[in-house]
């Protein structure tokens, strides 16, 4: 018998208890078939010998922003800038390239604001008027939830008109006179964003190629794309069209988890028995839903925003941030609407993924996650809560009890870790993005990079798990260090669990998909993990990425 594809090496970590190492293993048709003696009279068409490497089952990224960050790969990346007037300068040279372009009135695009690297200091408006002049302006913060913009954008958007009204869960800032400050957070983005989109198809399938070949640079052989089609997170109301063309094309290379945005959601009617008996719910049109699509693209939980971000102090927070008095965040909308149409999106067989990083957020999204349990019964996969940034021990001992998964991005530590701990204060600071003591009370721990909120070096992240250090040299709560192989397990057999994937991934068994990434070193025994080099990336048995060839997809 002739399979596809042997891959050999030094140590195989399958994660699965019933063999949990190897040093072969086969593939046909995509899936794994067998390991070690079971291929011992197997011929395979390819034989892929990794020698002293490490091979362990594919990497997952289980919440990132695919489309956000690779549209902007092509924007002024500000994440690099360090000084106000080096950021002037950032915006002036973009200008300079437009205007020798030709490109009369086109958009300055920038992307990776953070204020910690000015100081504390934001983009003064007048200096960028005089920069831009009549040219549109969208730089982004680094956590999504804000942006800064210009008088000229400002205008176009009706925020300089008599009598406008900030959108819900959103607010165009202003400084004591009551004029814009050019900075724009939450959902008032979208207004910005109504300027641009939506994106064709065709843009965002070369964003989606740009971004997954980088992924599989760094040995991601899926993703959870969390929030798609609506919603300022959103490109486009067919943004699912994109990814289902890039697969088709080959220009698709990791395997993607879409997370509906739940603007992107509409009412539906239908018997009363498939919606618990209520007669309607919230979802996609032919009763779409969670798990439509396969190995390739298909629908994952739906993405409700509950709160902002901790670096713009607009998470829900019980008390107030340290250096900001009176400033606790808020919530994007009302309770009460949170639970109408929460609950309806669940009733519809929606688990929810709830976006809380503020203690308060937190809070609602065990309200709603245990009220629509109690209401219409526990899904067959966990409902999620996105960051849990600032949990208190209450609030890990409720998530545990009601069974859910939570995507804390260790990540975040390294280059955030010390503006965190600033915002939250000492008393607080054990709360943050936590790990071991999440894991202690039986939470479903995911891990992921938020990208490009930080970058998605998922080595660098699991390290930072492991030593919880910041760029300082800042401990930050050390007692919720992971171990190397718990550290791993988030990437895998954690992230598949709480995606809802767990039967085709997270572990390497027969007739399980055959996604594997080949470290230079085994990451349980390495003395750093973000040392280590990625050697290869393999998707359904096709090699997306091999160093020892210099190629990626």
């Amino acid at each position: 018998m002739k399979i596809d594809l042997i891959i050999r090496a030094h140590e195989i970590l399958t994660l699965d208890d019933a063999r949990p190492t190897a040093t072969a293993v086969g593939v046909l048709n995509g899936r794994i078939v067998g390991f070690d003696e079971e291929l011992s009279d197997v011929d395979a068409v390819r034989v892929a010998d990794f020698g002293e490497a490490c091979v362990t089952p594919g990497l997952i990224d289980a919440h990132c922003h695919t489309a956000w960050w690779g549209l902007g790969l092509s924007a002024v990346d500000l994440s690099v800038v360090r000084g106000i007037e080096a950021l002037y300068a950032a915006v002036a040279d973009e200008v300079d390239r437009l205007d020798r372009a030709g490109d009369v009135g086109g958009w300055v695009h920038g992307t990776g604001f953070n204020q910690s690297h000015h100081g504390g200091a934001f983009p003064d408006i007048a200096r960028l008027d005089e920069i831009t002049g009549d040219r549109p302006l969208y730089l982004r913060h680094t956590s999504g939830h804000a942006s800064i913009t210009n008088t000229a954008t400002l205008r176009l958007i009706g925020a300089l008109e008599a009598g406008f009204e900030d959108p819900t869960g959103g607010v165009i800032v202003r400084d004591e006179h009551g004029h814009p400050t050019g900075l724009v957070e939450e959902a008032a983005q979208g207004l910005v964003q109504a300027l641009l989109l939506p994106y064709s198809t065709d843009r965002l399938v070369e964003a989606l190629d740009a971004a997954t070949t980088r992924y599989a640079a760094q040995g991601i052989t899926s993703f959870t794309e969390a929030g798609v089609g609506g919603g300022w997170i959103g490109h486009s109301p067919v943004e699912a069209a994109a990814y289902r063309t890039a697969a088709n094309t080959g220009r698709l290379h990791a395997r993607a988890q879409l997370m509906p945005a739940l603007d992107a959601l509409r009412p539906l009617t239908a018997n009363a028995d498939d919606f618990h008996g209520n007669g309607g719910g919230a979802g996609l049109d032919l009763g779409v839903g969670f798990g439509f699509g396969d190995d390739r693209v298909r629908f994952g939980h739906v993405k409700v925003f509950l709160d902002g971000s901790l670096l713009g102090t607009t998470a829900a927070v019980t008390e107030s941030y340290c250096g900001h008095e009176h400033r606790t965040g808020y919530l994007l909308d009302a309770p009460e609407t949170y639970r109408e149409r929460a609950l309806a999106a669940y009733r519809a067989g929606w688990p929810l993924a709830l976006h809380a990083i503020g203690d308060a957020a937190i809070d609602l999204a065990l309200d709603l996650i245990e009220e629509a349990q109690v209401a219409y019964g526990v899904a067959p996969v966990p409902c999620r809560i996105e960051h849990f940034g600032i949990a208190r021990p209450d609030q890990v001992e409720r998530a545990a009890r009601l069974a859910i998964a939570v995507t804390p991005q260790a990540g975040f530590i390294g280059p955030l870790g010390d503006q965190m701990a600033y915002l939250v204060g000492e008393e607080r600071v054990g709360w943050l993005y936590r790990g071991r003591s999440v894991i202690d009370a039986g939470v479903i721990l995911a891990g992921s990079s938020d990208l490009p909120v930080a970058d998605n070096n998922l080595r660098r992240g699991m390290q930072a798990a492991v030593d919880r250090r910041t760029d300082s040299g800042a401990v930050l709560a050390e007692r919720e260090a992971l171990t190397p192989q718990e550290a791993l397990r988030t990437h895998t057999v954690w992230a598949a669990r709480a995606t809802g994937l767990l039967a085709d991934r997270g572990t390497l068994e027969r007739g399980k998909l055959a996604d594997f990434t080949v470290f230079s070193a085994s990451p349980l025994t390495a003395s750093r993990i973000d040392a280590l080099d990625i050697v290869a990336t393999v998707v359904g048995g096709q090699f997306t990425h091999d160093a020892r060839e210099g190629t990626t997809a």
